[in-house]
């Protein structure tokens, strides 16, 4: 199998930076013969964003049909998620390892969530509204809303930020309202504040290797 490797670029952990590295190199893979993409980290705090940067840029372009194998050389959110391996055993399983169709969550703004996010209010606490699917999350003033792919990487989850386990509520889509909305995802926030956020189920899956 012909495979493209990416490495993350030492890149300041700015969404609008770590999008343009994403989208520069994979435009290249794309208009090439390649059906895996090895997407390289270097295990700091934009390595799990960088990935799913790539993975939007593949959903725009609308070549969901290449695999994506992920290298990492430490423990991250995204490689506790799927169950990867991190190390020279995780560059090996990206390179010769099965590619798997997962449900892929993505949001109103054409970016994905590989493991983790967050609505936070712009000025400290999140005023405003959230629900899943039909049911309401909240209503008012809360810390937080934590939004999350789901253990079985089947839905997409979101509960009030809370210290206690628990309060899940799954389902196809999680959307908070309110005047000023920062969000978070994988420990990278947006630096303008929006009035509305939703992540849901894309209707095509992709394609992630794993052991």
């Amino acid at each position: 199998m012909s495979f493209a490797v990416i490495e993350q670029p030492e890149i300041e952990a700015d969404v609008a930076v770590v999008t343009a590295a994403a989208k520069r190199l994979v435009t290249d893979v794309v208009g090439s013969e390649s059906s895996r993409i090895v997407v390289v980290g270097r295990g700091d705090v934009c390595s799990d964003f960088f990935l799913s940067a790539v993975v939007a840029r593949l959903m725009i372009a609308e070549r969901l049909d290449v695999e994506v194998g992920y290298a990492s050389p430490v423990s991250s959110p995204v490689t506790k998620r799927y169950r990867l391996p991190i190390g020279p055993d995780g560059r090996r399983t990206a390179e010769i390892g099965t590619a798997q169709r997962l449900t892929l969550i993505r949001d109103d703004a054409a970016t994905v969530l590989l493991a983790r996010a967050r609505h936070l209010g712009a000025d400290g606490e999140l005023f405003g509204e959230g629900i899943v699917d039909d049911a309401r999350l909240f209503h008012g003033t809360v810390g937080a809303v934590e939004i999350e792919v789901s253990p079985d990487l089947a839905d997409v989850r979101g509960r009030v930020a809370r210290r206690l386990p628990g309060g899940w509520r799954y389902g196809r889509a999680v959307q908070t309202g309110g005047p000023a909305i920062v969000v978070e995802r994988e420990g990278v926030s947006t630096s303008r504040p929006v009035k509305r956020s939703t992540f849901y189920k894309h209707h095509e899956p992709w394609l992630l290797v794993r052991p």
